[in-house]
């Protein structure tokens, strides 16, 4: 099987995060892999090793983005790719999609995998703006995946119920939270992933122009969200407790 993963690296949000000039503060700022990506390259490690192939992740980003392809290369992806974007100023969900809708165009795919969404952004946009790019099918939050032949099975979380869909590769799937359980990488891994093939592509070794691609969005602004106050505990009986919740709310709160 011919399998492809979107890598997507991102700030980590359990650390501190600053804004300066309305743009992340990359110096300041510890990056990932999209902790949903994980679960994409783990399920097409495990597409792998049950139906033979290889695993090729994909990113667009600058050169620092090597470090999340090198690591989930020593999860055990067999080669990763970086396409340079550096050119593209603020590209949003249209300007990845045709990027990598012109990467994709020539290859043999059986199945793409992404994350549901991406800590930054979470929009959830790229991976069915590309399935629609290249006209193959698209299911969105799977939580199991099965494949037999060219059939497929996936069950699709939707808000406390399950949907199943059967259709047929290929296909692009995104994932999410249980799914399956990601692999730490290990020391070997670590070790084989420094003599992997990383490739590097520019958008001129697509045929692209930078204004075929630039963003269809603008950020206005990014800040961090206001610092929440202390709690307040509201004592007495529920009469007295109503009473009191009402008078914060209209006193304090202004919201009635």
């Amino acid at each position: 099987m011919n399998i492809y993963v979107l890598l997507k690296r991102t700030f980590d949000t359990e650390e501190k995060i600053s804004i300066k000039e309305g743009k992340i503060n990359k110096d300041s700022t510890e990056y990932i892999i999209n902790p949903y990506d994980e679960y994409a390259i783990e399920e097409a490690l495990k597409l792998r090793d049950e139906h033979g192939g290889e695993v090729t992740v994909v990113t667009l980003g600058e050169e620092e983005a090597e470090k999340e392809l090198r690591t989930a290369l020593a999860m055990g992806a067999d080669k990763a790719v970086l396409i340079e974007n550096e050119d593209v100023e603020e590209g949003d969900e249209f300007s990845t999609s045709a990027i990598l809708s012109a990467f994709f165009r020539d290859k043999e795919v059986d199945i793409i995998l992404a994350g549901n969404v991406t800590v930054d952004g979470g929009s959830g946009q790229v991976g069915p703006r590309l399935a629609e790019e290249l006209g193959i099918s698209a299911v969105t939050t799977i939580t199991k995946l099965m494949i037999e032949g060219n059939k497929v099975v996936i069950e699709r979380d939707m808000e406390g119920d399950v949907e199943i869909h059967e259709t047929k590769l290929p296909m692009l799937v995104t994932c999410q939270q249980g799914l399956n359980e990601p692999r730490y990488p290990s020391l070997p891994g670590i070790m084989k992933a420094k003599k992997k093939p990383l490739e590097r592509i520019e958008l001129d070794d697509l045929d692209l122009d930078e204004d075929e691609v630039q963003s269809k969005t603008k950020v206005v602004d990014r800040y961090l969200p206001p610092v929440k106050g202390a709690g307040k505990i509201i004592e007495g009986d529920i009469e007295q407790q109503v009473k009191e919740l009402a008078s914060l709310l209209q006193s304090e709160a202004k919201v009635i």
